[in-house]
């Protein structure tokens, strides 16, 4: 069953939210879940916000009292940071007594569900018009795991638009392409749990230069939200040792989809030109 973060609850629960318990909770959301793992005084006091106004916001979110709310944030803590091992362990230890055709099937999904119920259309959108913006380069990243997201989303975007660099998935080279990025570019970037240490210093690397950064994360939120324009958070938790990507892929679909319609019908003239090449090349098997 999908669990709901404290992020979420946030989210949820915000318009009820007074103005000083906004405070606290744009605290929380800036440097989370960190901010909140302190005692009740000390992130009252970092937040600039009363002992109470705490407790109350808190509690409007659905815990007991601090002490539960405090405890929640240590385990989203923990599962960001869990390895395949620990993360088996975790739906293991609960499995129902049902095929795991079914367990799979029914986790995703919720993760499907989950991840497109969070979506901010305004942030989808304002992604969408900086991956459509040509006057600026679209340079893509992903980690050990979604480097594949990555090459997926630059074989689609190199064939939209012009201006579309795949960065390599060795660290050591990446210096090389950020000495060329120029304020009004976009990096896409992919990083999940574990999040990569490399990854989170490239984004702090290109953030003061301008660039804008799309992260696509998982529901936890890698360290590189804190820079990034443009954070979309996709729920991973399957019965599995591993995450899954399913949603995230149907949300990098559909980041495609809406590029591919705001750049028509110049999309449209670079699709018609690359079948000509494709043609020419016999890449692909003609029936007629």
């Amino acid at each position: 069953m999908a669990v709901t973060t404290v992020r979420e609850l946030i989210r949820e629960h915000y318009s009820a939210l007074t103005q000083s318990e906004r405070k606290f909770a744009n605290a929380l959301l800036e440097n989370y879940p960190s901010a909140g793992l302190a005692s009740i005084t000390a992130v009252a006091a970092n937040a600039g916000v009363s002992t109470p106004t705490v407790a109350r916001m808190v509690q409007k979110l659905g815990f007991k009292g601090y002490p539960q709310f405090h405890q929640a944030l240590l385990k989203e803590l923990e599962a960001r940071a869990s390895g395949p091992t620990q993360r088996r362990a975790t739906w293991a230890a609960a499995a129902p007594d049902t095929h795991m055709l079914n367990r799979f099937a029914e986790a995703v999904q919720q993760n499907i569900g989950q991840t497109f119920e969070n979506v901010d259309t305004a942030k989808f959108d304002a992604a969408v018009e900086r991956l459509s913006d040509t006057s600026g380069r679209l340079y893509v990243v992903g980690g050990r795991i979604t480097r594949a997201l990555a090459d997926y989303s630059f074989t689609h975007f190199q064939a939209i638009r012009p201006r579309v660099t795949h960065m390599t998935s060795s660290s050591a080279t990446w210096p090389h392409y950020v000495l060329d990025m120029i304020e009004g570019d976009t990096l896409l970037m992919f990083d999940v749990r574990r999040y990569e240490t490399n990854l989170e210093r490239l984004a702090d690397l290109v953030a003061p230069r301008g660039v804008n950064i799309i992260l696509i994360t998982d529901q936890w939120a890698s360290p590189v939200a804190k820079v990034a324009g443009q954070v979309f958070n996709c729920w991973v938790e399957i019965p599995s040792a591993w995450d899954s990507n399913i949603a995230t892929m149907m949300l990098v679909e559909a980041l495609i989809a809406a590029t591919q319609e705001k750049s028509w019908p110049d999309t449209k003239d670079r699709y018609d030109r690359l079948d000509e090449l494709f043609d020419m090349t016999r890449l692909f098997r003609k029936f007629t």
